[in-house]
C-alpha cells in the first residue's frame, strides 16, 4: 500500500463517515434506534432533520467541506495558513451554504471567533474559548501534509483563529498525528499512541480552559473501551464518554471506536453513525484515522463509489497537492513557532 493511497484513504474515509452520520447527527440515540435502528448504509436526511433535511442520502456535510476548504488553503499557502484567509474562507462557505438551503452552518466556537475577528480583535485572541471538535474535524489534511516536528505547529496554526486553547488544539493535534502516523504506515496502536502523545503537547498550547484532559481521556478510554463486552460499546460511550460537540467528548468517543473496531471499517462507522449526537463527526474523524491506516483498498467500496458519486469528489489532486507538502523539507522537519 502506497503512502498516496493511505493519504487518499484519510480523506475519503472522512467524507464516507460524514455521509454515514449526516442523517443522524444531532438525534439522541434513543431516536436513531427508533427511526432506523442500525445505520448501515447511506440514508437520505429525513424531512425533520434538525441540520440536513432532506439532503440525498450519502451527502458530506461541513467536515468534509472545511477539510478540503483547509487543504486547499494549505498546498495554496504552501503549508501556511493565513488566519484572515482562512477566516474569509469560511465566512464564504457559510454564505454558500445558506445559498444551498443548508442548516449546516458555522459551529459555535468559530462563529463567535469569526465575529470577534470581524471586530478587529487580533487573531491570537478570537478563539479563546473555542472547546468543540470543529478544530478536529477538518484537520486530517494537516496530518497528510505534515510529518514530525513541524505537525503541532500547523495544528497550532489550522486551529488559532477559532479554537485556540488546549482542549481544541490537543483534539485536532490527536486526529492530525494519527493521521500522520497512518499515512506512514504506522499500525493502528502506534497510530493512536501518536494520538495521545500530541494531545499532550497540544494540550499544553492555546489559552486555558476547564475542562477534562484529551490527552488523559485518550490514554483511559484505550484500556476502557477494550473491556466492554460488543453489546456494552455503544451504550457506554454514548454514556460514559458523550457524544457532544465538545472536544474532549466526540473526539474520545471516535477513538474509543479506533480502539475496538478498527479491524473492521464499516462497523466502525455505521456504529458511529448510530450513537447519537454528534454523529457525523464521530463517523468523520474515525474515518480519517482508520481509513489513513487502512488505504483506499480498506474502505467499504460501495460507500466510497456512492459518497464520490453524490458529491462529484476527485481528491487525487488535492492528495497530491498535500503529499508534495509532506516531502519538502517543512512538512517534515519546520518546525515554527506561531
Amino acid at each position: 500500500m502506497s503512502t498516496r493511497d493511505r493519504a487518499l484513504g484519510a480523506l475519503y474515509g472522512l467524507a464516507i463517515g460524514d455521509a454515514l452520520g449526516m442523517p443522524t447527527q444531532s438525534m439522541s440515540r434513543a431516536d436513531i434506534t427508533t427511526r432506523y435502528g442500525v445505520v448501515d448504509r447511506f440514508l437520505p436526511g429525513a424531512p425533520d432533520q434538525p441540520i440536513a433535511p432532506n439532503m440525498p442520502a450519502g451527502t458530506i456535510t461541513d467536515d468534509t467541506e472545511q477539510a478540503l476548504l483547509l487543504a486547499d488553503l494549505l498546498v495554496a499557502g504552501h503549508g501556511r495558513v493565513d488566519p484572515h484567509k482562512f477566516a474569509e474562507a469560511l465566512q464564504s462557505w457559510e454564505q454558500d451554504m445558506i445559498r444551498r438551503g443548508s442548516l449546516d452552518l458555522l459551529g459555535p466556537s468559530t462563529k463567535r471567533a469569526l465575529d470577534r475577528l470581524a471586530a478587529g480583535e487580533p487573531a491570537e485572541q478570537t478563539g479563546r474559548d473555542g472547546t468543540t471538535n470543529g478544530g478536529a474535524m477538518r484537520v486530517a489534511p494537516v496530518g497528510i501534509a505534515y510529518d514530525g516536528s513541524g505537525l503541532l505547529d500547523a495544528v497550532l496554526e489550522s486551529c488559532r483563529v477559532t479554537h485556540n486553547t488546549g482542549l481544541g488544539i490537543a483534539a485536532a493535534a490527536a486526529v492530525a498525528a494519527a493521521v500522520s502516523a497512518g499515512v506512514d504506515g504506522a499500525d493502528l496502536s502506534a497510530a493512536v499512541a501518536a494520538a495521545e502523545d500530541a494531545a499532550s503537547a497540544g494540550g499544553q498550547l492555546g489559552h486555558w480552559v476547564a475542562g477534562g484532559s484529551i490527552a488523559a481521556r485518550l490514554r483511559w478510554v484505550r484500556g476502557w473501551a477494550q473491556d466492554l463486552k460488543p453489546d456494552d460499546l455503544v451504550p457506554a460511550i454514548d454514556a460514559v464518554v458523550g457524544t457532544s460537540v465538545a472536544a474532549n467528548e466526540s473526539v474520545i468517543a471516535a477513538f474509543a471506536l479506533v480502539e475496538v473496531l478498527g479491524t473492521d471499517v464499516r462497523a466502525a462507522l455505521t456504529t458511529a453513525a448510530s450513537l447519537g449526537g454528534d454523529t457525523d463527526t464521530i463517523a468523520a474523524i474515525c474515518g480519517a484515522v482508520l481509513g489513513a491506516h487502512h488505504g483506499m483498498s480498506g474502505l467499504p467500496s460501495d460507500l466510497l463509489d456512492q459518497v464520490r458519486q453524490v458529491n462529484h469528489l476527485d481528491l487525487d489532486a488535492t492528495v497530491d497537492g498535500l503529499l508534495a507538502l509532506r516531502a519538502t523539507e517543512g512538512g517534515q522537519h519546520g518546525h515554527r513557532h506561531v
